[in-house]
């Protein structure tokens, strides 16, 4: 099978309740302009092919086209994923991580879904470096990281580099700073440098900044947690003036 695209509510509103009785719900939240977003595209579109119809509905979401969707299931980051089981929430991801998604498809789906080999997925600039494992952390030169580092700033038009995820945060000041996003709606990428040491490390020189969590608009560094606070008190509409 492949992706269903969602074009309207009432369509997704079909969808997830009409003949979806014992199914497994896949929704699929993405944005075209996130970067990550298109190498975990191409994942799941791989990946849906080889499950049964019958026990798993992939269903892709423009989060910025359906807001109400989005509002929903209170999306702030994409890619984002929901796990849907007779009508209730049974696992969440954020971030692209096809390892992850993968091992938590077979689980939910009883093993049904036999799709480990396409767990790495095709490899882009961003492999969503937005979750880059240590696990496979190789030497990188310094002109190779801060390549990497280059692309990765600009991997969304705001960029969150923040210990854990947006929906488990691993410090305080990473779930504050989550938080101020949220409030203020703005969409955002992100990046744990908790999985890849040799982000983490070289971030700070690159930035010229010696803490995190670390954002990012258009490419620019814009400060930590305090810096962030001290600029929107300054200016109400901070975020907004610094994406034009």
């Amino acid at each position: 099978m492949t992706v269903i695209r969602i074009t309207s509510q009432d369509q997704f509103t079909q969808l997830t309740t009409i003949d979806a009785a014992n199914k497994l719900i896949v929704l699929y939240f993405q944005t075209q302009w996130a970067e990550p977003c298109r190498s975990m595209s191409q994942v799941l579109e791989a990946i849906s092919e080889e499950v049964s119809q019958e026990n798993v509905r992939f269903l892709s979401i423009d989060a910025d086209k359906h807001t109400e969707i989005s509002d929903l299931f209170e999306i702030a980051a994409v890619p984002y994923f929901v796990f849907i089981q007779n009508d209730t929430i049974v696992k969440e991801i954020s971030g692209a991580d096809p390892k992850e998604f993968v091992r938590s498809l077979e689980t939910l789906s009883n093993g049904s879904a036999s799709i480990s080999n396409n767990a790495s997925g095709p490899k882009s600039t961003s492999d969503v470096e937005n979750s880059g494992s240590s696990d496979d952390e190789e030497e990188e030169t310094e002109e190779e990281i801060n390549a990497r580092l280059a692309k990765l700033v600009q991997a969304a038009p705001v960029m969150l580099f923040m210990k854990g995820s947006p929906s488990e945060p691993k410090c305080g000041f990473s779930r504050q700073l989550v938080g101020i996003l949220r409030e203020h709606q703005i969409r955002f990428g992100f990046f744990d440098i908790l999985r890849d040491d040799n982000v983490r490390q070289s971030l700070k020189k690159f930035s010229d900044w010696p803490t995190f969590p670390q954002l990012y608009i258009n490419g620019e560094f814009q400060g930590g947690l305090d810096i962030i606070k001290e600029s929107i008190e300054e200016d109400s509409e901070f975020f907004q003036h610094a994406l034009q």
